[in-house]
C-alpha cells in the first residue's frame, strides 16, 4: 500500500512503513534479553520522523538487511562503554515473523521520550523482515504494518481521500468493499484516532473533558465561597464605604478598588498554587501513571493560560462583591439602620445549592465509577484466568518443534494442572483472518473474524464451554487441516442464529479447507470495554508464542523457581518470561483505575472546599443572629433546638441541591459508562446514598458552629440591650 500511494499520488511526498512491535531474542556474548519493543522499519524512517541519530548516517542507517539502530540505553544496556557501531547482535528464530539472524549496529538514537507518540527500543532494516517473509509484500490482505506519510504543508487531505475509492478499484478490483482506506493526521492519534489500534498507547479526550470540567466546578466553587463569604462580611466594610464615599471616593473608583483586592488575593493563590504543582510533581506522577517534564509545562502557551485563568477568576470572583460594596448609599449607613438585603441573602443561598450539586453529582459520580470497575474485575468471562501462568517464547521454532515434550514435562510435576500452547491469550495481541464459510444458501462468503491459533487443548484447558458441536481431539487426526472452530459472535455475523447449524458447513481459511466442528460460548477476549467480536479458532500449535500452565500451589515463589529450572533445562538458550494472565488481563483497565484514582480526588476535594464555604457561612450566620440566640435562650430555649434552628436552613438547601444534582448526574454518568459494552445500570439509591452523604456532612460542617452558638452566654450578647 505504502509503495502503491508513493507511485500513484505526487503529493505523496515520503512514506514510510513498519511493522507491529515484534518482540525479538538479541543476544550478545553472555547477554541475552527478550526485545519487546522492537519494529522492523523502512530506511526513510528518519526522513519522515525526527528523531536524531548521534551516531550512525541516518539515509543508510537501515537501508541493509539485518542492520539495526539502538537507542541510547539498549546500547548501553548490551555494549556498556563499547563502541556498538558496526557490531553485531544475534536476533533469535522467531517462527518466521521476525528475521532471525546476525544484525549489524549501523546506528545509535537518542531515548525516545515516555510522550512519545510510540516507543521503541530498538529498530531494524525492513529488508531484514522482507528476507524472511517476501510474500506478504505483494499482498494487499496483508494489513499488519503501519504506514505514515508526508505532505506538503496546508494541503487538504480530504483532496488525497476523495481519490482512495479510484486507487482501491486499480490496485484491488475484486475487493468489494472489504478493504478500506482512511488518514489521520499524526498529531491526532493520541486522543481522536478511529483506528482499530495505534502503535502506542492511546489516550482518552472523554477522560480529559471530565477532569477538566471537575477542575472548573472546584474552581466556580471556591469564586462561590468567595463570593458568598465577600457579600456576607459587607456590613463589616459598610461604614468603611460610607465614611469614602463622604470624603469623594467615586462608585467607579470603589470597584476597582475592590477588584483590585480580589485580583491581588487570586494572584497569592495563584503563585502558591504554582508552587504546590512543582513541590508535588513527582508524587502526581506515580499517581496519574504520567510524565509530565516542566519543560511542556512552561511555555508560553501554558502561561498564557495560567494568567487567563487567574484574570478571569479574580474579575468573576471580585465583581458581584465590588458591586454590591461600591452600591451602598452612604446616608444610610452612616445612620446605622444598613441592613443586608433579601436578595443577597437569595445569592447566597442559590451559591451553597450550586456548590453542593456539584458535590452530590461527584460523590455519586465516584460510587458509579468504583461500581463499574468492580464490575470489570468480577464478570464471569467465559474463561478460567486465575492461576494461568503465561510462558513467552516468541514463536521459537526450537521450543515449538517439541511442544508435546516439552508440555509433558510440565505436566508431570504436581503443581501443574493443565497447559495449553496458542499464538495468543485473552488480552494479548490477535490477528484477523480472512475467512470463508458457507452460507445458509450454500455459497461461500468472507469475513474477516478475530483469529486465535492454537493447540488441541486450548478449549479445555481455559474451561470455554461448547454452544455446539465438539472442540478439537486428538481422536480426530483431521482436526489438525480440515475442522475449524469458532465462536457464537461468529456464527450469528455468517447468518446462524443458532450456532447448530452451522455445524458441518464449509470453511476456506489461509489455505486450509473443511469443516466447522464446533462453536463455543462467546468469552470475553476483549477488554470488556467492547462486545464480544466474532472469532475463529484454528488448530496450528506450531504458530504458537505462549505456554499456558495452570497451576496450584500455596507457595507461588517456590513453584516459580521450580519452573524456571525446568525451563533452562527445556530451552537454554531463551529466559523465562512470565506473567499471570489475570493480572496481564487486567493491565488493559490501567487507564480506567487511573481515572477512578483522579475522579475520587478531585471529587473529594471539591467536596472539601464546599465544605469550607459552608463552614464560613454558617459562621457568618451565627454571628449575624447572635442576639436572637441569646433572647432564645433567656426565654427558655433548649441548645438543641438552637442547633435544630440553625441547621435546617442549610440541610433544606442541601435537599434542594439533591434535586437539582440527581438528573444532572445521571446524564453525565450515563455518557461515561457508554464506553464500556457491558456496565452496570445506575440504580436510584446511589444518588439518596450521595444525597445523605451531602446532608451528614453539611450538618457536621453547620452544627459544630452550630452548637458553639448556641452554647454562648447570653448575657454577652445582650448586655447592650
Amino acid at each position: 500500500m505504502g509503495t502503491a500511494l508513493k507511485a500513484d499520488f505526487p503529493e505523496v511526498q515520503k512514506v514510510v512503513q513498519f511493522s507491529g512491535q515484534a518482540p525479538l531474542l538479541l543476544k550478545y556474548g553472555e547477554k541475552a534479553f527478550q526485545e519487546d519493543r522492537v519494529f522492523f522499519m523502512d530506511s526513510t524512517a528518519f526522513e519522515v520522523f525526527s528523531w536524531k541519530l548521534i551516531a550512525g548516517d541516518p539515509e543508510t542507517a537501515l537501508k541493509a538487511p539485518y542492520s539495526a539502530v539502538l537507542t541510547e540505553s539498549t546500547a548501553e544496556k548490551y555494549f556498556g562503554e563499547e563502541n556498538p557501531i558496526g557490531k553485531t547482535l544475534e536476533g533469535g528464530a522467531t517462527g518466521g515473523r521476525a528475521a532471525p539472524g546476525l544484525y549489524t549496529v549501523t546506528g545509535i538514537m537518542e531515548d525516545v521520550p515516555a510522550n512519545s507518540h510510540f516507543t521503541f527500543d530498538a529498530l531494524m532494516s525492513m529488508s531484514s523482515f522482507k528476507q524472511s517473509w517476501p510474500e506478504v509484500f505483494d499482498q494487499w490482505g496483508y494489513v499488519d504494518f503501519y504506514t505514515y506519510f508526508l505532505v506538503p504543508e496546508e494541503y487538504d487531505i480530504e483532496k488525497l481521500s476523495a481519490k482512495i475509492p479510484d486507487f482501491l478499484k486499480r490496485h484491488l478490483p475484486s475487493n468489494d468493499g472489504i478493504y478500506t482506506m482512511s488518514f489521520e493526521p499524526m498529531l491526532g492519534a493520541y486522543l481522536q484516532s478511529k483506528a482499530d489500534r495505534q502503535p502506542g498507547i492511546t489516550g482518552s479526550v472523554q477522560n480529559l473533558y471530565i477532569f477538566a470540567i471537575i477542575g472548573l466546578f472546584i474552581l466556580c466553587i471556591a469564586c462561590a465561597n468567595f463570593m458568598n463569604l465577600a457579600t456576607s462580611r459587607s456590613m463589616e466594610r459598610a461604614k468603611e464605604v460610607g465614611v469614602r464615599k463622604v470624603v469623594g471616593a467615586d462608585h467607579k473608583g470603589l470597584i476597582f478598588q475592590f477588584m483590585g483586592e480580589s485580583l491581588l488575593l487570586v494572584l497569592i493563590a495563584a503563585m502558591l498554587a504554582l508552587a504546590i504543582v512543582f513541590a508535588v510533581l513527582p508524587t502526581m506522577e506515580v499517581f496519574a501513571g504520567k510524565h509530565f517534564a516542566l519543560t511542556t509545562l512552561l511555555n508560553w502557551r501554558t502561561l498564557a493560560v495560567f494568567i487567563s485563568i487567574v484574570a478571569i477568576t479574580g474579575i468573576t470572583a471580585g465583581s458581584y462583591p465590588a458591586l454590591i460594596l461600591a452600591g451602598f448609599k452612604p446616608v444610610t449607613v452612616l445612620k446605622g439602620t444598613f441592613k443586608t438585603t433579601a436578595k443577597g441573602a437569595t445569592l447566597r443561598k442559590g451559591m451553597v445549592v450550586f456548590q453542593f450539586g456539584l458535590s452530590i453529582a461527584l460523590i455519586a459520580g465516584t460510587f458509579i465509577v468504583f461500581s463499574q470497575l468492580n464490575h470489570l474485575q468480577r464478570k464471569n468471562l467465559g474463561f478460567k484466568q486465575e492461576q494461568m501462568l503465561v510462558i513467552d517464547f516468541n514463536y521459537d521454532d526450537k521450543v515449538t518443534n517439541k511442544l508435546e515434550a516439552i508440555k509433558s514435562t510440565f505436566l508431570k510435576e504436581k503443581e501443574v494442572l493443565s497447559i495449553s500452547a496458542s499464538r495468543t491469550v485473552p488480552g494479548a495481541y490477535f490477528p484477523n483472518a480472512g475467512t470463508e464459510i458457507e452460507s445458509k444458501e450454500g455459497t461461500m462468503t468472507q469475513l474477516g473474524p478475530s483469529l486465535y491459533e492454537v493447540d488441541v487443548d486450548f478449549i479445555s484447558h481455559f474451561g470455554i464451554e461448547m454452544a455446539a458441536g465438539r472442540p478439537y481431539s486428538r481422536d480426530f487426526p483431521a482436526d489438525t487441516a480440515h475442522s475449524l472452530v469458532i465462536n457464537e459472535a461468529a456464527a450469528k455475523s455468517w447468518g446462524y442464529a443458532d450456532p447448530h447449524d452451522i455445524i458441518g458447513k464449509r470453511f476456506s481459511q489461509w489455505g486450509r479447507e473443511g469443516q466447522v466442528i464446533g462453536v463455543v460460548k462467546d468469552f470475553n477476549y476483549l477488554s470488556l470495554h467492547r462486545k464480544v467480536e466474532p472469532l475463529a479458532l484454528r488448530l496450528a500449535p506450531t504458530s504458537s508464542k505462549f505456554l499456558t500452565l495452570k497451576v496450584q500451589s500455596d507457595t507461588v515463589p517456590e513453584t516459580l523457581a521450580k519452573l524456571e529450572r525446568i525451563w533452562a533445562k527445556l530451552a537454554p538458550h531463551r529466559p523465562f518470561l512470565y506473567s499471570f494472565l489475570d493480572a496481564s488481563f487486567n493491565r488493559q483497565y490501567e487507564a480506567d483505575f487511573r481515572f477512578r484514582r483522579l475522579f475520587t480526588a478531585f471529587s473529594g476535594l471539591a467536596l472539601f472546599i464546599a465544605c469550607l464555604g459552608l463552614l464560613g457561612l454558617a459562621t457568618y450566620t451565627a454571628q449575624q443572629r447572635t442576639k436572637e440566640i441569646g433572647v432564645r435562650k433567656v426565654l427558655g430555649a433548649s441548645i438543641a433546638s438552637i442547633v435544630r434552628l440553625l441547621t435546617f436552613d442549610f440541610v433544606k438547601l442541601v435537599l434542594i441541591a439533591i434535586l437539582v444534582a440527581t438528573p444532572v448526574a445521571w446524564w453525565a454518568m450515563n455518557k461515561w459508562l457508554a464506553d464500556f459494552a457491558y456496565h452496570i445500570n445506575i440504580q436510584w439509591w446511589v444518588f439518596a446514598f450521595a444525597g445523605l452523604a451531602a446532608v451528614v456532612i453539611a450538618m457536621l460542617t453547620v452544627s459544630w458552629q452550630a452548637i458553639r452558638a448556641a452554647m454562648a452566654n447570653p448575657v454577652k450578647s445582650l448586655r447592650e440591650e
